[in-house]
């Protein structure tokens, strides 16, 4: 199934194949480094969905096209118009948060193949995935801080898992970029390789998950995930109302405003 078969204008930028059991999912938007929009989250649910229901795929790759990221994160182009505020906010999550969990209920294993940057909400699609192969000239953060937006807790549940929460707070809390072998160090990633090797090294281990008996790959991926879900908050309205509260706060406003004129926010704590 081609990316214009799925009948959305948007669909260009969401590619998908099929080859030897392996479902392959393009984020194709590399003049913007992968940022991902609303109508691309909704055709990778489209996707995933075909992926899921045909017994014909039996692990599926997802990377971004070209070689300077795998994802850069949400496309913060839009922000101004659906994520203006705590209420657009809500609606976006609710969006978005349907078609992510559409790579988690694949029911079939998820390798990301990480060229380049791998950021902010294009970090948290990578987190999604089983297995992580990442070239070693890539690069992870997470610039939340430098926007002035929050991640809710069920968004930074999978990093703090991997990573731990030192690590985890000084992703969060400086934004800086992390190379690869950093992110390998901290166990963010699965493997590192040369950038010429990276489609070789992954299709090779998509093969021979894909060789194995589905059923054993299932029973494996769904048990282990069940034994990594972390415990209910304490809190959770409490978590809630901060993460709102981030979205409608001055900063966010001006973190917007400064990207979109390319200078440093002015942020001021309100």
């Amino acid at each position: 199934m081609s990316a214009a078969q799925l009948g959305s204008p948007q669909t260009e930028k969401i590619l998908s194949r099929k080859e030897d059991g392996i479902g392959w999912l393009t984020i194709n938007q590399p003049e913007r480094r992968n940022a991902v929009s609303l109508a691309m989250w909704d055709a990778i649910a489209r996707i995933c969905t075909d992926f899921a229901t045909d017994p014909s795929v039996r692990v599926v790759v997802l990377h971004g096209a070209g070689d300077r990221a795998f994802a850069s994160g949400a496309d913060i182009s839009e922000f101004e118009k659906v994520r203006a505020d705590a209420a657009a906010e809500a609606a976006y999550r609710a969006r978005t948060a349907q078609a992510g969990n559409s790579l988690l209920t694949l029911g079939k294993p998820l390798i990301a193949m990480i060229r380049g940057y791998c950021v902010g909400g294009g970090l948290a699609i990578a987190l999604k995935a089983d297995i992580r192969v990442a070239s070693d000239d890539s690069h992870f953060a997470i610039p939340a801080a430098k926007l002035g937006l929050a991640y809710s807790r069920s968004g930074l549940a999978p990093l703090v898992h991997l990573v731990g929460p030192a690590i985890a707070k000084e992703m969060l809390m400086t934004g800086r970029l992390f190379t690869a072998k950093e992110a390998y160090e901290a166990r963010l990633i699965n493997r590192v390789v040369s950038p010429e090797m990276l489609v070789k090294e992954t299709t090779e281990l998509a093969r021979q998950i894909a060789e194995n008996a589905p059923l054993t790959v299932h029973a494996a991926k769904v048990t282990i995930d069940d034994l990594s879900r972390a415990a209910q908050a304490a809190d959770p309205a409490a978590l809630e109302a901060l993460y709102q509260s981030c979205f409608d706060s001055e900063d966010f406003a001006e973190g917007r405003r400064a990207f979109m004129e390319k200078r440093k926010p002015g942020f001021v704590g309100r």
